[in-house]
């Protein structure tokens, strides 16, 4: 699959000059170039396949702000001067955003580009006689499976934001658009279109190697069990049953053969192109695409020169955009509260690996997953000195938010002000959770970006068992996946009986687990504390309406057709 992702890039430089090429009404315009022309063998078929898998993981990043910065697990404050940005982070933080925020068109454009681009590739492979390309019918059948799956995947996260959304199933001949589909009507597409793809795409154990970046069956399923995990918040119908069932089977091998890693790291490590972990996963390298390592999302979660701890210099400088948001205060108190805290929430169980200090330990191996202290790193000269920020003082990293500037450890500031307008570069733990190699490690920057997990099918499962009434039968679930976190017979691991979960430390668990993978705004929906909770530096909100996001003003702009959102 690496290598039809390669294909792409010649693709994406062709388009690009198409589009930016002189076009004059009374010239033959050479450069328009129809499915006809363009598709003459099956190469150019299966770039045509691949060209919006590569746009659907540029995709990721573009949700990832809305996901992170308006829950309750991650912050982008004013450091000084730097991210302030008009108030929009502060904004998403305070679910106080408008239709005109300048993230916003992104979320609603940036998915619509990936279903227009899926769509045009199914009409034209629909369009071909596959023998005339040396293809079976089952590998047509297996193209347009797949397109309608990743299309389908848009179509979630477009649901998952706004509900009230437009369905797109034909792009050819189209230039207006069309109304808005109810949640229920968007949710019922969804489902049929996926239940429709499964019986014509491949498993992961047919594919072996190759299914890296496919959407397999057990992918699909993992999606419809995502689907009916969040049907309650979509449709206000909860199918907590039918998820338990899908995900059940995905346990089981009905739709391929997977299996969790028993090493904390190896679902996001550079081997996890062949973990039986990851469910559907980009193709990531250092030379092609890598979109989940751009200063979108993770390269831009550490302070500035963190680069040298790393030892990787392909980039330049880092620069303090994200971080957890805190757990204590400026004096080292912890707060009150019972959402927020990551950290916190992390130490509450002591033995758990993932605690180190994120450490390069050589041939492609680190220990850690969390920044935090003094970076030391060895200079030009051999010393040992420790890494420091862009503002003229060392890092020292703590689990606050505040004006700590060049304090030593063990010293809390005269300033107790704590607040998103009042931040420094040493203010918040910063997650690392796939790896920074050194630039001269072979497998620099090459983690695949795993989408689907077969962890997150256990814990759907564990939740719908625990909705159910079965937390003895939730606890082992979540216990078959922590196991690897910490040592064996842990007191840490939930004891069997289910004594040990309550809502509140489920919502804990989904947060440790899946921390920075872009998806804790949804979980809070789902568990109602969304616009009920409080944590740090933010309050409950007035009413419910932020659990959908506006629908952009320049998108309403284009199309008169359209009905904002309540509360916009």
């Amino acid at each position: 699959m690496k290598r039809y992702y390669k294909v792409i890039t010649v693709v994406s430089i062709f388009t690009a000059l198409l589009f930016n090429s002189c076009t004059k009404l009374e010239e033959k315009p050479y450069s328009v170039i129809t499915s006809k022309s363009f598709l003459q063998t099956k190469d150019d078929v299966i770039r045509d396949f691949l060209r919006s898998f590569e746009h659907g993981y540029y995709s990721i990043q573009t949700t990832f702000p809305l996901q992170e910065d308006a829950s309750d697990e991650m912050i982008t404050p004013n450091r000084q001067g730097d991210w302030f940005d008009g108030g929009t982070y502060q904004r998403l933080h305070y679910h106080t955003w408008t239709s005109n925020e300048s993230w916003l068109p992104d979320c609603w454009n940036i998915m619509y580009q990936g279903i227009t681009l899926a769509t045009n590739s199914m009409e034209d492979i629909e369009a071909i006689d596959p023998a005339k390309f040396g293809m079976s019918q089952a590998e047509k059948d297996d193209f347009l499976a797949e397109l309608r799956v990743h299309r389908a995947w848009f179509y979630i996260r477009l649901l998952d934001m706004f509900r009230n959304v437009e369905i797109i199933t034909k792009v050819k001949g189209e230039n207006l658009g069309t109304t808005q589909s109810t949640p229920q009507e968007t949710f019922s597409f969804i489902e049929n279109e996926l239940l429709q793809a499964i019986p014509n795409i491949p498993t992961n154990t047919t594919l072996g190697v190759n299914g890296l970046g496919r959407w397999t069956k057990g992918a699909a399923a993992s999606l419809l069990a995502r689907l009916y995990l969040n049907a309650k918040v979509y449709t206000g119908t909860d199918k907590f049953a039918q998820c338990a069932t899908v995900s059940q089977d995905i346990i089981d091998g009905k739709y391929g053969t997977y299996a969790l890693d028993t090493r904390w790291d190896a679902p996001f490590d550079y081997t996890n192109g062949t973990s039986k972990e990851s469910i559907f996963a980009f193709p990531t390298t250092f030379g092609y695409t890598h979109w989940q390592y751009t200063s979108g999302m993770y390269f831009w979660m550490y302070p500035a020169n963190t680069y040298l701890y790393f030892n990787f210099t392909d980039y330049g400088t880092n620069n303090a955009k994200y971080s957890l948001s805190p757990g204590r205060d400026v004096d080292g108190n912890e707060l009150p509260y019972a959402l927020g805290k990551p950290f916190v929430k992390f130490q509450k169980y002591p033995d758990d690996v993932r605690l180190k200090l994120y450490k390069n330990l050589g041939n492609s191996a680190r220990e850690g997953m969390f920044l935090f202290g003094n970076l030391p790193y060895k200079n030009a000269s051999g010393a040992t000195v420790n890494v420091q920020g862009t503002k003229g003082y060392p890092l020292y990293i703590r689990d606050a938010v505040g004006y700590f500037l060049a304090l030593p450890a063990g010293t809390v500031p005269t300033d107790k002000e704590s607040n998103m307008n009042h931040a420094d570069q040493n203010s918040g733990i910063l997650p690392v959770k796939y790896p920074w190699y050194p630039s001269s490690d072979p497998n620099k920057i090459a983690s695949n970006y795993a989408e689907i997990r077969l962890a997150e099918i256990y814990y759907m499962l564990a939740e719908c068992k625990y909705r159910a009434g079965d937390k003895a039968g939730a606890s082992v679930l979540l216990n078959a996946v922590r196991s690897r976190y910490y040592p064996t017979n842990s007191p840490s691991l939930y004891k069997l009986d289910g004594s040990s979960l309550n809502d509140q430390e489920m919502i804990d668990e989904w947060g440790r687990e899946f921390v920075v993978e872009g998806r804790r705004r949804t979980d809070l929906i789902r568990w109602g504390v969304f616009n009920t909770g409080t944590w740090w530096d933010k309050k409950p909100d007035a009413d419910n309406h932020t659990q959908i996001i506006p629908i952009p003003l320049s998108v309403m702009n284009i199309n008169p057709q359209l009905k904002q959102n309540p509360g916009y």
